[in-house]
């Protein structure tokens, strides 16, 4: 009988110590916490580890207090009850110690201590920290000796602009080297993002016809039916732009986009999505649409006369062999029509002309897509025409569709966050950012930050303004 995934030697990783800064923020009770916990519970931690909460001395929390975190955590968010032999099992090798920059001589005690405990020889320090914390607290890593064997997983972003990613990854590099550095973005975590690898490359009726002789468009769009929900604070600083493209949907276009990789590993694949990022045409503000949802000049922490957009589109274009000529859409934004993460791949149409008699509403369109459905679990569609039953030569629209639920046991399917951090733990970089493609997405968008355009008003709950279906003519969104 063939093994489960889970039954796979090498999926266990060695005993460690992870350190979680950040331990009382929202990503680490809604994501991180229940997300450690269901790798323990399917075989997926360290036989034994170590986890220390940390936040600094001021937000006044202790071992208790930390604990009554970490069960309310996994009630909340996670896939199983924070009670019983499990949790008790899971609770019992969690810690807490506070560490305030740039004093780390507690925090090195405790991470000493649990290293004597578990044998470990692998320490990950993972900053849950909003961006101002980064680099303090990576520098005091540095100056007390806790970055010599360890691992760090960043959250992003990473940086605000190219000035300020070089800047990071110098106080980075500072301390750590580059192959032990972990920049996480979940989007690469997800199984559908990572199908996209499997669907290029392992079917021969996919990548040759992925190319601009076949393509007439790619387009890759990710709506939020969400507000900002209170973070008018963080969006004023950041921004769709800088929230959603520069990290999330450019980094997908480097799977979508990207020339075979001679292996799937760390080093391959981040060669093969820099070579992308590289062949960037520099964005300008006269291929991008700027919209911010009626409403949003309201919400706490926004300025009265704030410009800040809470919506993108943008028309990308890749100058290489490949794609030249073929416009990549992003879009994405909050407050809009649908929750979704859809990628679509527009086939150029044949002469139809033969078919004259035929009705064949959106031809043009999604009758000649491929459309991968991004969000969890996920799905694939192709849309295709095929004749209609009778005496004459009519065609009508038709479908072929794939869905991760219904053709798999994804009983052992792991969430965004799980797949990354046990990567992580495991000392797999494949799915992970690397310094060199940041900085060139960084520079891509050099023109547009310095000069972009005015957001222009949508109404909450719409797919933007009318300028964002301008801006993809001829075509039209697969979405909305």
């Amino acid at each position: 009988m063939a093994s489960t995934g889970q039954e796979r030697e090498g999926l266990r990783p060695d005993p460690a110590v992870m350190v979680l800064f950040g331990a009382s923020g929202d990503l680490a009770k809604r994501k991180l916490i229940p997300g450690l916990y269901h790798l323990y519970r399917a075989g997926l931690m360290p036989k034994d580890f170590r986890i220390i909460g940390s936040a600094p001395a001021e937000v006044g929390m202790d071992e208790a207090a930390f604990a009554e975190v970490v069960r309310t955590s996994v009630s909340t968010f996670g896939r199983k009850e924070g009670a019983g032999a499990d949790f008790e099992g899971f609770a019992g090798r969690i810690s807490y110690c506070s560490a305030s920059t740039p004093d780390f001589s507690g925090l090195a005690t405790a991470v000493e201590e649990a290293r004597k405990e578990t044998g470990a020889d692998t320490v990950v320090f993972y900053l849950a920290v909003p961006p101002p914390a980064f680099v303090p607290v990576i520098t005091a890593l540095g100056e007390s000796g806790l970055s010599e064997r360890a691992r760090l997983i960043i959250e992003k972003p990473f940086g605000y602009d190219l000035k300020s990613a070089k800047e990071l990854n110098r106080a980075i590099h500072g301390a750590f080297p580059e192959d032990e550095v972990y920049r996480i973005d979940h989007f690469l975590g997800k199984e559908a993002v990572q199908n996209i690898l499997a669907l290029r490359f392992a079917n021969g009726i996919f990548e040759p016809v992925w190319n601009r002789t076949f393509l007439e468009y790619v387009q890759l769009d990710v709506p939020e039916m969400l507000t900002i929900e209170g973070r008018g604070a963080f969006y004023e600083e950041t921004g769709a732009y800088r929230d959603m493209i520069v990290t999330h949907l450019l980094q997908v276009l480097g799977f979508l986009a990207m020339e075979p990789p001679a292996r799937l590993d760390s080093h391959s694949l981040n060669a093969a999505k820099n070579q992308v990022f590289g062949a960037l045409r520099p964005l300008t503000k006269d291929d991008v649409v700027f919209g911010q949802y009626e409403g949003y000049l309201k919400e706490p922490g926004v300025a009265a006369d704030s410009k800040t957009e809470t919506l993108v589109a943008a028309r990308v274009w890749i100058d290489n062999d490949r794609w030249a000529g073929v416009p990549f859409f992003l879009r994405t934004g909050k407050a809009m029509g649908a929750e979704k993460s859809v990628a679509t791949l527009g086939f150029r149409v044949p002469d139809l002309g033969r078919f004259e008699g035929s009705a064949v509403p959106g031809a043009s369109g999604a009758c000649n897509q491929l459309v991968l459905d991004l969000g969890d679990p996920g799905s694939i569609e192709v849309g295709f025409l095929a004749k209609t039953p009778g005496a004459t030569m009519d065609v009508a629209p038709a479908s072929l569709s794939f869905s991760y639920a219904e053709s798999f046991n994804v009983r052992y399917e792991l969430a965004a966050y799980e797949r990354l951090v046990h990567d992580a733990l495991l000392g797999d970089r494949t799915l992970f950012n690397a310094a060199e493609g940041i900085e060139k997405l960084w520079e891509a968008s050099a023109p547009l930050l310095m000069d972009p355009p005015p957001p222009i008003g949508y109404p909450q709950g719409s797919f933007g303004p009318d300028e964002v279906n301008k801006l993809i003519e001829p075509y039209s969104w697969n979405l909305g």
